[in-house]
């Protein structure tokens, strides 16, 4: 069976974790601040903040942004749910945009559209989602942030990798913080990378770091300067810090990630090139292959001036045309060794938030939803494999 999307592990991330297992520290040791080097280095981000998920991410950056119960975002409909529940759990509203029909990306012009469905004043991020690794058009969609004066976020735990260049030449890496206040990355099996569960928070802002590190950690401080308590955090007569105090300003979370994970994290990293090239490579394959189907398969395109490194391989399939519903050629893919998913069922439609947008009406999502199916990606897939689910799609579409 050939899975939508899987781990890579070898030897060298095998060795990382044993290593950290035999040191002195499973958490909060060292090997966190050494992985958000790591992933400084790789993305060009000012600073990187290790967390447990990549819906910790999310979450952090809603409070780092001090969202409330009556604040308003906007959200892509087609992302994965944790893009707007972490503006939830902090008592915000969404506010759902529409997307392009054949690249599942929220546009200027479906942005500008949700933006006129906004509460006058409430408004306070923009959430640009790149779907499957494929990045938003980020130049375009900051500076409509800009003129509402109001964050812009990347969710780009799909995009690890991802370049693109803006019309002064320049290439920016998904993560860099040139068009953006803050992204979140997700270290999940089936991404470009993984560490079993974690997450990475991008920002170029040096107060929104510290702050977001605070908060993945119970919102305690170990900081002297921070400290508000005098009478207990100073010793009498010297005014010496009493080492074992510590103080709680803000609520936060245990959202921390282990060393054994940051280690395992920080090895995998290292064969970003490799992951990143092998997707391309078999990204490649599928388009070059499909090409005869291209009137019932048709493949997301990356948009100009991209150069995504994808991580969920999409077809847009006419299931009408061929006569087959989509649980049926599901069904006879995996009868034929081949695993697929959808995603996503635009989050518009989850009972949750249709109760919250009743009525709301994002036909580029609907349509989007209507076709899509993930096929299998991975960098340990095989050039022959790409065959074999080609060759099955080919048999079943007739």
């Amino acid at each position: 069976m050939l899975p939508y999307g899987k781990q890579s592990i070898d030897q060298s991330d095998i060795d990382e974790v044993i290593r950290v297992l035999r040191s002195d520290y499973l958490t909060t040791g060292p090997e966190i601040e050494l992985l958000e080097q790591a992933f400084c280095q790789a993305t060009g981000a000012r600073h990187a903040v290790a967390c447990a998920n990549g819906t910790a991410a999310l979450h952090l950056i809603a409070m780092a942004m001090n969202l409330q119960p009556g604040d308003e975002v906007v959200v892509p409909s087609i992302s994965f749910v944790a893009t707007a529940n972490g503006a939830r759990y902090c008592g915000a509203d969404v506010v759902f945009a529409d997307v392009d029909p054949e690249t599942s990306l929220m546009t200027p012009a479906t942005l500008e559209a949700a933006l006129k469905r906004v509460t006058p004043g409430k408004l306070k991020a923009i959430f640009a989602v790149h779907m499957g690794g494929h990045p938003a058009d980020m130049p375009a969609l900051k500076a409509i942030a800009d003129r509402e004066g109001v964050f812009m976020v990347e969710d780009a735990c799909h995009a690890l990798g991802t370049t693109y260049t803006t019309a002064d030449g320049r290439e920016h890496r998904i993560g860099d913080g040139a068009h953006s206040d803050f992204a979140a990355l997700s270290l999940h099996p089936v991404k470009t990378i993984t560490c079993g569960e974690g997450g990475i928070v991008f920002t170029p802002h040096d107060h929104f770091a510290h702050d977001l590190k605070i908060k993945r950690s119970h919102g305690l401080s170990r900081d002297a300067d921070e400290w508000t308590n005098g009478e207990l955090a100073f010793e009498e007569g010297t005014g010496a810090a009493n080492p074992w105090y510590y103080e709680l300003g803000e609520v936060g979370y245990n959202y921390r990630l282990t060393d054994f994970q940051a280690a395992m994290a920080r090895s995998q990293l290292k064969r970003l090139p490799h992951f990143a090239a092998r997707r391309r490579r078999l990204v490649a394959l599928y388009h070059q292959k499909l090409d005869g189907l291209s009137n019932v398969v048709k493949l997301v395109a990356p948009r100009d001036g991209t150069d995504p490194v994808l991580h969920l391989m999409v077809a847009l399939i006419d299931f009408k045309a061929i006569g087959k519903t989509r649980k049926e050629v599901m069904m006879a893919l995996r009868q034929r060794g081949v695993g697929t998913q959808v995603h996503y069922i635009p989050i518009h439609r989850q009972p949750y938030y249709a109760r919250r947008a009743v009525g709301l009406d994002l036909p580029g999502a609907d349509a989007y939803y209507a076709k899509c199916l993930s096929l299998p990606l991975y960098p340990d897939m095989t050039d022959a494999d790409v065959d074999v689910v080609v060759g099955a799609l080919r048999e079943i579409a007739g």
